[in-house]
């Protein structure tokens, strides 16, 4: 029997664990999901456990909860992937042999490679991309009364490059309602040269910065941290002052690649970003975080990735060619507060522009516009996220490549 194994159980192995599970002759082919931990985490949510929207229960479940009995899940740290070999290596000593083999190894903060940031970790230096940072960061905002909060973005990629800006809107809620927003100055420190690398959304989330009195410092090259201060100190000498600070880490892909000699100097696996085959590797295939592919670390990303996957990878085991092409399709729900939220949708060709999503003319969602419907939908993803997604079940009128109808651009044509 032919062997699949997907390394990672998180968002995107997970979910290409269920769409090859339908689409792998089980009598051919043993498909095995390998990973350290038994935990679950529904990401999106660490946005919302600080401003106490949500609770450690609506973020974490087991794994094994959403693989089938057909699937082998072994819980285990994967050591070592051996390319040349068709061989993994876990601990313990056990080896795996494969035929395909699938990396969802994923990305994370890595917190290391800031200087200086040790001094005031977990005490008025928080992340919120952690489940751990994320519970922290609650427990310190119910004691904050007032100074300067800043939300801070150390460089790119990241994973889901809109929460930092969302967080910042989040506060301004949280602050207002708690009665201290007067007494709270926030700001917004990016590298970027705007707060979005897609320039026509930058512009909204400059105008909702602007109206809700957040401060937005671009350009600002981080060198170090000086806890002892309580500043960031840039590259060019400059210094800025925090009271709380609240940042994205640099993010780098899973010390497995680099242990395997795979990656890129932040882990990455280089892979062809259409058919999500890797480049040096025929019999490997990458999906979500781990890629180098140039679009979104994010959630849809990985979902909409491995639909696509799937069927490439049910062409390539039949000896077809690879006919799907990914699009760099992302689409993302940003909270603004009070209720509301604001919708992008684009790909590697279109940058986020305004329309409607999912149905031209009939939505409901309002794309690049604040609104309580959006809101609702953003509300409503955890369910989808647990119910649907990670179970390899499509979402009805939403391809996994950007739909072209309903948007509003001189260039694309209804269809």
């Amino acid at each position: 029997m032919k062997q699949a194994v997907i390394l990672g159980g998180g968002t995107a192995g997970t979910m290409m664990a269920n769409h090859l599970n339908k689409k792998l002759d089980e009598k051919s082919w043993q498909l095995t999901v390998v990973d350290e931990t038994n935990n679950h985490y529904y990401q999106p949510g660490f946005l919302f456990l600080p401003f106490g929207k949500y609770s450690e229960k609506d973020v974490m479940k087991k794994r094994e909860k959403f693989l089938p009995k057909t699937i082998a899940y072994i819980l285990a740290k994967i050591e070592k992937i051996s390319p040349e070999k068709n061989e993994v290596y876990l601990s313990g000593g056990k080896v795996l042999t494969y035929d395909l083999l699938i990396i969802a190894t994923g990305n994370d903060i890595a917190p290391e490679l800031v200087k200086g940031i040790d001094n005031g970790w977990r005490e008025n230096i928080f992340d919120f991309y952690t489940f751990d940072g994320a519970v922290s960061l609650r427990n310190k905002l119910k004691t904050f009364k007032g100074g300067k909060m800043v939300v801070h973005m150390t460089e790119m990629p990241i994973k889901c490059p809109v929460a930092p800006i969302e967080f910042a809107l989040l506060a301004d809620e949280f602050f207002h309602k708690q009665g201290i927003r007067d007494q709270v100055e926030i700001e917004y420190v990016t590298p970027l040269p705007k707060a979005f690398p897609k320039p026509s959304f930058a512009e909204k989330v400059h105008e909702l910065y602007e109206q809700k009195n957040i401060r937005l410092v671009t350009g600002f090259a981080l060198a170090e941290i000086d806890g002892t201060n309580n500043q960031m100190v840039g590259k060019d000498g400059s210094r800025l002052d925090y009271d709380l600070l609240v940042t994205v880490p640099p993010n780098k892909g899973s010390e497995v690649i680099a242990r395997s000699g795979m990656g890129n100097a932040r882990n990455y696996v280089a892979a062809d970003p259409h058919t999500l085959q890797a480049k040096n590797y025929d019999n490997i295939f990458v999906v979500g975080d781990a890629s180098d592919i140039p679009t979104s670390k994010a959630g849809s990303t990985a979902h909409f990735s491995a639909e696509i996957l799937a069927e490439n990878i049910e062409h390539w085991v039949n000896g077809k060619p690879m006919t799907a092409a990914f699009d760099g399709h992302a689409n993302c729900y940003i909270e603004s507060g009070f209720n509301k939220a604001l919708l992008i949708d684009f790909n590697y060709d279109h940058d986020p522009m305004p329309g409607t999503f999912p149905l031209p003319k009939v939505g409901p969602f309002k794309l690049m516009e604040e609104t309580t419907i959006n809101h609702l939908g953003k509300m409503a993803f955890k369910q989808i996220y647990w119910r649907m997604l990670l179970k390899g079940i499509p979402m009805p009128t939403v391809p996994p490549n950007m739909k072209q109808s309903g948007k509003q651009m001189p260039d694309l044509q209804e269809k």
